[in-house]
């Protein structure tokens, strides 16, 4: 009788967040593909009906839960678009370790995501590659905007690494991983910086 109160006290308002509030734990621990809609919906706690009135298949909730990944200023890129930074330390700020009480490092959803729907026409991939070409796009203004040589071969070289260090820490389980990609990245601006002598 208890668990019964305390599911249906949880059901309500909100349903749509706790669905991606949900969504968003279960895909970092198990995977998109190994998390079914019930275990999504038992987890929120809503009903099969409720959690299909908010999202109509699956896909929809993936797109949804990446999108709201990138505009909740939790991911790799969040740190690119802080204007209380100077453009330098925003580019490095992509190879810093999390804060300690951070969730474990689990890698780059976006290319989890892609990972997951390898098919390049998905909805879900495709919503993927836009945005690392996002990441790509504002690390260009960044070094262009610091005068480098050859910003968009520049920025390339910046967002594999990040990319690279962010998989790395998740495989290895090390959130300082970043630290050897930072040291790369610090060098490669230093030589596509202007000069000041």
């Amino acid at each position: 009788m208890r668990a019964t109160t305390t599911a249906s006290q949880g059901r309500g308002r909100g349903g749509r967040e706790r669905i991606l509030a949900a969504a968003a734990q279960l895909f970092a621990t198990q995977g998109i593909n190994a998390t079914g809609m019930e275990q999504v919906a038992e987890a929120a706690p809503v009903s099969k009906r409720t959690l299909y009135a908010h999202f109509r298949t699956k896909n929809d909730l993936v797109i949804a839960h990446l999108q709201d990944l990138a505009s909740s200023g939790a991911t790799l890129e969040s740190v690119l678009t802080r204007e209380d930074i100077p453009p330098l330390e925003r580019i490095l700020g992509l190879f810093d370790q999390p804060a300690p009480d951070a969730a474990p490092v689990r890698g780059c959803p976006f290319i989890d995501a892609a990972a997951e729907f390898p098919d390049p026409e998905s909805t879900v991939h495709s919503y993927a590659r836009e945005q690392k070409l996002h990441m790509v796009r504002l690390v260009t203004a960044l070094v262009t905007e610091l005068g480098c040589r050859e910003p968009a071969v520049l920025a390339e070289q910046l967002v594999t690494l990040a990319d690279g260090a962010a998989s790395r820490a998740m495989v290895l389980g090390e959130a300082d991983y970043g630290r050897h990609a930072r040291t790369a990245a610090k060098t490669l601006l230093a030589h596509a910086l202007p000069s000041t002598t």
